[in-house]
């Protein structure tokens, strides 16, 4: 499949890309081997093959939904620049 300068104008306008006329036969080529590769990926015979979020198995860990108090503000605040009486401190930006 072949993108075309006029198709290639439209998909610039869609994504809100700023592209001068004399970079829309760079960008429709761009366009068209991407629409080729594609192409070849679909060529690939992926019966059988289980879908997949990275190359190497693994669950997530999981750990149990369960609400508490907290009770880790001192292990909280020693992350903060600034705090004061419990809480993050941070610049007045509201007069």
């Amino acid at each position: 499949m072949s993108i075309t300068e006029d198709e290639a104008r439209k998909v610039a306008h869609l994504a809100r890309i700023a592209v001068d006329d004399s970079q829309l036969p760079a960008l429709a080529r761009e366009l068209s081997g991407i629409l080729k590769f594609m192409e070849q990926l679909n060529e690939v015979d992926v019966d059988g093959v289980e879908p997949m979020t990275g190359v190497t198995p693994m669950r997530l860990k999981r750990r149990e939904d369960v609400v508490t108090a907290g009770g880790m503000q001192d292990k909280i605040l020693a992350n903060a620049p600034d705090a004061r009486e419990g809480f993050f401190a941070v610049p007045k930006v509201v007069e």
